[in-house]
């Protein structure tokens, strides 16, 4: 069942999408050469004391990290770990707090240092392909449109579309329905109505779509060894259109 928020609801989302978005900005300032994503992790966990949230991910099926960071060829759900970064990498950073009973949930990838020309390329598109697909988050739309925005934007430009892992529903639960695949044709699945709350999230590979889980059970890393790019809003349904509750 698909949970439409409230206006007081919506309010207490916009607040823990504000902590999401300053944190996940703060953290963004703070990667140069030589930073370990076990720093970054210690001030987010650090921000969510601060603020008085909690940290989404921290403890959430067993994951043992505030923040989900993952660098290079890793999709998704990586351990911070003190390896320091280099010239050149680029680090996926996803992050996620409750506070006041509401959950909000964001992504970026950042460059660390200069980037190749087809890196940049990369999460360029996969930037630009959450913007597409935010813009399909209308009243009256459908489900599969969001989808298809992502799908038709990366792969025209050589990249493809991560099929295991997909946006979802969010609210007083972290994951709630719907289920928000990053690739399908548009028009089909349920109507999009004011009062939806969606965290939309791209996973977009420079190479195949394929991933591996590694043995530490939750990294995922592309089967092929070639990079990965991740951006992630939480997003409301309004009459007006769509509202991204998890930017500054």
């Amino acid at each position: 069942m698909i949970v439409l928020k409230s206006s007081a609801e919506l309010e207490k989302m916009r607040a823990a999408g504000r902590i999401v978005a300053e944190t996940l900005t703060l953290l963004e300032s703070l990667i140069v050469p030589g930073i370990t994503t076990a720093e970054l992790n210690s001030v987010a966990e650090k921000e969510c004391q601060r603020q008085g949230a909690k940290p989404a991910f921290k403890g959430y099926g067993g994951f043992p990290y505030t923040i989900c960071s993952s660098p290079n060829d890793q999709v998704v759900h990586g351990f911070a770990n003190r390896t320091p970064l280099r010239e050149g990498d680029i680090l996926s950073i996803d992050f996620g707090v409750l506070y006041k009973g509401f959950y909000g949930d964001s992504a970026i990838t950042v460059a660390v240092g200069e980037l190749d020309e087809e890196t940049q390329r990369l999460v360029t598109a996969t930037r630009e392909s959450l913007e597409r697909a935010i813009e399909k988050v209308v009243p009256d739309g459908r489900l599969s449109d969001v989808s298809h925005a992502v799908q038709s934007w990366v792969e025209p430009k050589g990249f493809s579309v991560v099929r295991e892992f997909v946006g979802h529903g969010i609210g007083g639960s972290l994951h709630e329905a719907p289920q928000i695949p990053n690739y399908g044709q548009p028009g089909q699945g349920p109507r999009l109505k004011t009062g939806m709350t969606l965290a939309i999230e791209p996973m977009i590979n420079a190479g195949v779509p394929g991933v591996k889980i590694l043995e530490d059970g939750w990294t995922a890393v592309t089967q092929d060894g070639k990079r990965s790019a991740h951006f992630e809003h939480t997003v409301a349904i309004t009459d007006n259109g769509p509202e991204i509750l998890t930017q500054v």
